[in-house]
């Protein structure tokens, strides 16, 4: 395919992707410089299409990219009025007080949003001081100059054969070059995957760890409404078995959203994220909110949790990792957003000045410098041991020990050092017969739902003639090894139902990829314990179309 002839058209920036990093990034380009050119590429049908978030937003990104998004409308319409922790029992629950948690806990002065309406608002504010954005158009290729720098992507490729070979009505997409290229593509992105891996940016640093986070809309009865209302819980029914929590809130037009996140680095494969959700939705207090309503959306996505310690390095010759490419969540406050918006900043003005000083490909080490050293840096630092104490210590001693750290860091010290993650997700799945099976209970259809049903919410849609955008390296591994070692865990980790193990009377076992179910959350090319699955981009616009999430 290398042999293939494309147009090339050459811009001053290239952006990958239309999230809060990649859409802060244009936009501030445009403001220092409003004749730069400045492309953004999308690979979801819309902007928004493939976003998914909590959201709680923070806005002190917004406050430095855009000073006055009130009075041009950005959609935060519902300040946080109360902000509630739980800790989970099987049918009770224990309020944890607001007073002992540090002042960066506090969720006073931030919203509840759609991250997806907020990229949606940013696009226009962006295509208004004259970005271009293109929808639709994934990006499938890095292109490398002669020096090894990267100096553009490959982007709308159309029309492939199942087997990867041009189709009869193949389009070959176009190169896209540019002075820098920004890497937004989001947790887990293939090409910025390809970028770290190419470089080796994560030497020296913690691996990056995840989590898996999946999340309902629904329109409940308007007497049990509490717009405003943020709510946490910890503990059932997850239990010793991984670490992870709930997120319900209350945002405008009777609507809350649902949301469950499990930390990737557990050990029993027999584990079923999805399932756990499902099963948390019946706990007394969750499941009196919902009696009444409907769901209205489903979706999912991985989450960046290894923090501060596993940041890769973020630049390369002549390409920056933005976002959620590098990993900027601060996990106990279950935020990135503001980060992302952050980093988008960041990067513009150190490529802005860098372009003013008549360089191009080469590392932007202002923006590294500003990332690990400015706001961004502050707000991790602060919390970079709270993940890696679940990990080896347990959710209460966690608890208590990481308020303490977190205390501390907000005075400038710690006692406990800078604390690593040690394994890999991948690495942390224990064989299947050294766990027992967790039994779930089926679905309701009313407060729970099964996995096939829930992704018709997601409006997921992909070109069923084109290659499978989930590569397996080796495809007789699942069955060869990971089913008799670890269960097969695909059938249970993926979100969307997209792994079988297919058993026929008198056939061996088979392991099918149902690629068109895909959600995009990137959980297979992270947890697979054998590290044999690698997620690609699919044709541009395919996938999820999520329409306020």
């Amino acid at each position: 395919m290398s042999q293939i002839e494309r147009e090339e058209m050459e811009v001053d920036v290239v952006i990958v992707g239309a999230g809060p990093a990649g859409l802060s990034a244009a936009i501030r380009l445009k403001q220092l410089d409003s004749d730069l050119n400045v492309v953004v590429l999308e690979k979801g049908s819309e902007v928004g299409a493939h976003i998914l978030s909590g959201a709680v937003l923070d806005p002190s990104g917004l406050d430095a990219l855009i000073p006055d998004w009130k009075a041009k409308g950005a959609p935060l319409n519902t300040p946080v009025r109360e902000d509630n922790f739980y800790m989970l029992g099987e049918a009770g629950k224990l309020r944890i007080p607001n007073f002992p948690m540090p002042p960066l806990m506090n969720n006073h002065g931030n919203y509840i949003v759609s991250m997806g309406n907020v990229c949606r608002w940013m696009a226009e504010q962006a295509e208004a001081m004259g970005v271009e954005i293109f929808p639709g158009m994934a990006c499938s290729e890095l292109v490398y100059g002669e020096n090894g720098e990267v100096r553009g992507v490959v982007a709308g490729e159309f029309g492939k054969n199942p087997d990867g070979t041009p189709g009869d009505a193949y389009e070959p997409g176009m190169i896209l070059s540019g002075k820098y290229v920004f890497l937004s593509e989001g947790v887990r992105g293939s090409l910025a995957k390809e970028v770290i891996a190419k470089y080796d940016l994560q030497a020296g640093k913690e691996p990056q760890k995840f989590g898996i986070g999946m999340k309902e809309i629904w329109e409940i009865d308007p007497a049990k409404h509490r717009e405003g209302t943020v709510t946490h819980t910890m503990g059932w029914p997850l239990g010793g078995n991984a670490g992870g929590g709930s997120f319900i809130y209350h945002l405008e037009n009777n609507q809350v959203y649902v949301g469950f996140v499990v930390h990737l680095n557990y050990k029993n494969p027999h584990l079923f994220p999805y399932m756990e959700f499902q099963r948390f939705k019946h706990h007394p207090m969750v499941a009196d909110l919902l009696k009444g309503g409907k769901r209205v959306a489903y979706g999912a996505r991985a989450i960046s949790e290894g923090g501060y310690q596993s940041m890769p390095k973020m630049v390369a010759p002549g390409v920056a990792l933005l976002g959620c490419s590098v990993g900027m969540v601060n996990v106990p406050r279950i935020k990135g957003n503001h980060n992302a918006m952050l980093s988008g900043k960041a990067a513009a003005e150190a490529a802005y000045d860098a372009i003013q000083a008549g360089r191009s490909s080469d590392e932007l080490t202002a923006y590294e410098t500003e990332v690990r050293t400015g706001a961004i840096g502050k707000d991790l630092k602060k919390v970079r041991n709270v993940k890696p104490m679940w990990s080896k210590w347990g959710m209460l001693p966690s608890l208590a020990l990481g308020g303490f750290d977190m205390w501390t860091n907000t005075l400038g010290f710690s006692l406990f050092g800078t604390l690593g993650h040690g394994k890999t997700d991948a690495a942390a799945t224990e064989p299947a017969d050294q766990h027992k099976p967790i039994d779930y209970p089926k679905p309701d259809g009313k407060i729970s739902f099964d996995r096939l049903t829930n992704v018709s919410f997601s409006m997921t849609n992909h070109e069923e003639s084109q290659p499978a955008h989930l590569r397996l390296t080796d495809p007789n591994l699942p069955i060869s090894v990971n089913l008799p070692k670890y269960d097969e865990p695909a059938q249970r980790y993926c979100p969307a139902g997209v792994y079988e193990v297919v058993r026929e009377e008198g056939s061996d076992p088979r392991f099918v990829v149902n690629f068109q179910n895909c959600v995009h959350c990137k959980t297979c090319d992270i947890k697979d314990p054998s590290q044999n699955i690698t997620w690609v981009t699919p044709q541009g616009g395919d996938g999820p179309n999520y329409p306020n999430m």
